[in-house]
């Protein structure tokens, strides 16, 4: 080979291998989304989705993860398990994502977590809440949100701090499975609080009228309502109904997700004042990066968020924390840099630990909101309280 071919061929060598460089580099790594977008949860979903495909933009246009972009891959599990479970599959086979985030019904979630494991394919599960999912022992499962044991801690310390003189409840919730469920946990920590549940009642979901039911609970006198609606309408029914049959505890609780909604407030006007909520995330809590998310999200979709897109977003920003950290992209890598996490989100402050018989379970608390003048404050815990409570709450 003459000089002058060596040279060319050596540049045409150098000139492939820059390509090839740069074509491995610009594939992207990908991360598998399980998420309800069609069926009942669908609205929730939806929500979710955007604030997965929020993060993803921002962290790609802030250089991605290890020179490379993320790209998200959303698979529909309908909410139900024989969906989850196809999803999964689709994800891990035939997409062949690195790893997998989402997971908001329990049901689908449950469905698909053993596949995750089987496949050691790592799975950051964000809002499903039934406490078997981190009770397996299986290492590579990890939960960002707060299973449903502790959705009431906020509350349980508050009656056990302060409502000390409370002994009486009333207790009314929708038949939906969330409302049920939710109703049946807090029925069981009224021994633990020293409360003494004198009223118990369910209404249909699309009740549009509570008038004969609370009149049968104003009869009981209780200190303490605690109310759970799946919706705004419902939550704003109920305690709009209360007031004009002056039906006025000590404390109106609305344990359900209507309650927490910015509609509530419209819809319920004067009524809503002072009605404490059970909470797992709010925009106004003191953490550094949450109302900026807020006001982020709200500027590109005209919709608040709401706790829903909180987890979803800080599912990504924890999956690509981990990416970077990762000493290599592949699964079981990426799994020992999850189980090193120690970062601050839009949720909160992440870092999976073991505890009671959970393992890879992130520890997040669960707060008190009350509302004031049409605005949503957090009022427990003190520490985190961005205005004092009010109670008992005036007639």
């Amino acid at each position: 080979m003459t000089k002058k071919a060596a040279f060319a061929f050596g540049i045409l060598a150098l000139f492939s291998g820059v390509m090839l460089t740069s074509a491995l580099a610009a594939e992207p790594v990908k991360i598998g989304i399980m998420l309800p977008l069609t069926g009942r949860q669908a609205p929730f979903g939806r929500v979710q989705q955007k604030a997965v495909l929020m993060a993803a933009d921002e962290i790609n246009a802030s250089g991605g993860v290890k020179n490379k972009k993320i790209e998200i891959v959303i698979a529909d599990t309908q909410g139900n398990p024989d969906a989850g479970r196809a999803a999964i599959r689709k994800l891990i086979n035939r997409d062949r994502v690195l790893v997998i985030g989402g997971g908001f019904s329990n049901a689908a979630t449950w469905a698909a977590i053993s596949i995750a494991q089987k496949n050691k394919t790592p799975f950051l599960v964000n809002s499903a809440a039934a406490d078997k999912i981190t009770e397996q022992g299986w290492e590579y499962i990890f939960r960002l949100n707060q299973p449903v044991s502790e959705r009431l801690d906020g509350l349980v310390s508050f009656v056990s701090a302060v409502a000390t003189n409370s002994r009486s409840v009333a207790i009314v919730h929708s038949n939906s499975l969330n409302a049920s469920a939710n109703a049946r946990t807090f029925f069981r920590k009224t021994g633990e609080l020293g409360l003494n549940p004198i009223f118990r009642e369910r209404f249909e979901v699309d009740a549009n009228d509570f008038r004969q039911m609370l009149a049968r609970a104003k009869e009981k006198n209780p200190d303490l309502i605690y109310a759970v609606a799946d919706n705004a309408g419902s939550a704003a029914l109920l305690v709009r109904q209360s007031k004009k049959l002056n039906l006025n505890p000590k404390l109106f609780i609305g344990g359900g997700e209507g309650f927490v909604r910015p509609e509530f407030a419209v819809k319920a006007g004067k009524a809503s004042d002072h009605i404490i909520c059970t909470a797992l995330w709010a925009s106004v809590l003191p953490y550094p990066l949450a109302s900026k998310f807020h006001d982020r999200f709200i500027a590109r979709f005209k919709t608040p968020p709401e706790h829903y897109g909180a987890e979803a977003y800080a599912g990504i920003s924890v999956i690509a924390d981990a990416l970077k950290r990762t000493k290599a992209l592949a699964p079981q890598k990426v799994r020992d840099a999850l189980s090193n996490t120690n970062l601050q989100t839009v949720l909160g402050p992440v870092k999976f630990s073991a505890y009671h018989n959970k393992s890879q379970q992130n520890n997040l608390p669960a707060f008190l909101v009350q509302w004031f003048d049409g605005q949503m404050q957090v009022v427990w815990p003190p520490k985190m309280a961005t205005k004092k409570i009010v109670f008992p709450v005036p007639n």
